[in-house]
Order: structure tokens, then sequence, then C-alpha cells
């Protein structure tokens, strides 16, 4: 198991202060990772934080707005400086904005854009010079079901995770020569804050549970193995992949 041990490692986890981000960020901390949590909600950046330290790890909470390129800048700066050279990055910020393709502002396709997709662009570009100074590195993009499926009320959040497979595949035939390894993770139906209110939605969410072979929605933290796996060591031959985990959502 010593492959799967992160000790000695530091990640970035943009959104880790919540759903998928803080999932994530728990289950590299449990691996032995320290983790600098990037996210605007200072609140829960600090919860977030107190759960990580209180597993043994350091932690750094940093209020990072991912559409600035100054602030991932000073979230790489900030990390080098409180707990070392980051290896391990994990794009995982995003939003949505739904709307029919017809009535959808330009604002907000925008503004989908800049945040699911252009932003893993920059964040991993900024991350490369200490990636290849380690010798090293490991970027882990989140997509979305709607990376495989298209949908007519979230045309701007389904194009930008189309999108970040794409942009994976790219920077792992890129980096592969430094030692980079750059995969994505496919969330199936999470309960988070943006998807609690689908128990609302009762039609919506039968249909799903009917399509989900393991018949229920996931949870945050059990996106930690996939994402453990493809921040150690166990994973060096692994690179260009999207990972579902998803209850076997997708192959229905």
């Amino acid at each position: 198991m010593d492959d799967f041990d992160l000790a000695g490692s530091v990640a970035i986890v943009t959104g880790g202060n919540g759903g998928i981000g803080r999932g994530i960020a728990l289950g590299l901390a449990k691996a032995g990772a320290d983790v600098a949590l990037a996210a605007r909600n200072e609140a829960k950046l600090a919860e977030t934080k107190a759960e990580i330290e209180a597993l043994g790890r350091a932690c750094l909470a940093v209020s990072c707005d991912v559409t600035k390129r100054a602030d991932i800048e000073t979230t790489i700066e900030r990390t080098r400086e409180a707990l070392g050279v980051p290896t391990i990055l994990v794009n995982n910020a995003g939003i949505g904005r739904a709307g029919r393709p017809e009535d959808l502002a330009e604002s907000d396709w925008d503004a989908v854009l800049d945040v699911n997709l252009k932003a893993c662009f920059v964040f991993a570009q900024a991350m490369f010079p200490s990636m290849k100074e380690a010798g090293h590195g490991k970027v882990i993009n989140i997509g979305s079901e709607y990376s495989l499926f298209g949908s007519p009320r979230v045309v701007s959040y389904s194009a930008s995770k189309g999108g970040v497979i794409q942009l994976t595949k790219s920077l792992a035939v890129a980096w592969a020569p430094e030692n980079i390894q750059v995969n994505c993770i496919i969330p199936g139906w999470i309960w988070t804050d943006m998807t609690v209110g689908i128990k609302d939605r009762q039609d919506f969410y039968d249909h799903i549970i009917g399509r989900t072979p393991a018949g229920r929605f996931g949870e945050p933290e059990e996106l930690g193995g996939a994402a453990v796996f493809l921040a150690s060591k166990a994973s060096d031959f692994v690179t260009g992949v999207s990972i579902p985990v998803d209850g076997g959502f997708a192959v229905m």
C-alpha cells in the first residue's frame, strides 16, 4: 500500500471547502497529504481546515477567486511558503447557470466557462513550474456526467465539462515527458448543496435513481478513493483518462 501513501505531498484543492471538493480534500489528508484549500467562503474554509487539522495534517485556507490569475498565483506562492512545493492540483471549483440555449445570457455562458474550464487551464499552467521543479506532478480535473451527456437546461455547464475532458487529454499528452499525470474524475449524482434541491423534483429524482445501478446518490467522501489513487504513485502510468465515480450511471 506504500504506493498510495501521500505523506510528504502537498495538494491544492480548488473549491475545497464544501461538497465534492471537501470530500476529496479530506481523502487526500487521510492518505497523508498536507492540503491547501482555495475557495471564497471563508466560514466554510475555516470549518474544513479544522477538519483536516484534526486528522493530523497541515492545512492552509486561502481566499481565492479562480477566475483571477493573481489570486491563483498568490495561492500557489502561499502554499509553497506554508506547506512546501505543491505537486498535486485538484481543479474542483465550478458553477452552473440554468437556461435553455435560446434564452441563455452571454454573460452566464462566459461566467460558467471562465470558472469551469478556463480556470482549470490557468491553475494547471501556473502550477507547472512547481511540478517540473519537483520532477513529478498530478493534476486531477473534475468533470461531470454532463461531460458525457447533453442537456437542454444547462448547456454552458455541459459544454464546459465536456471541455474539461479534452483539456485533460491535451495536458496529459503535453506533460507526460515531465512525469506529470493529468486525469479527470467524473462524479455521478452526489449529495451537495448544488443537488439537494433535486429531492423536491420527484420525477427527476426517480429518473436518476432508476438509471443508477447502485440505486442511490453518492456522498462527497466517496470521491476520495479515486482522488487518492490519481494523486499517488499508484497511478504513475495512468494519464489522460476520465474515471466515472457514479454508481454505474454512465454505463446505463
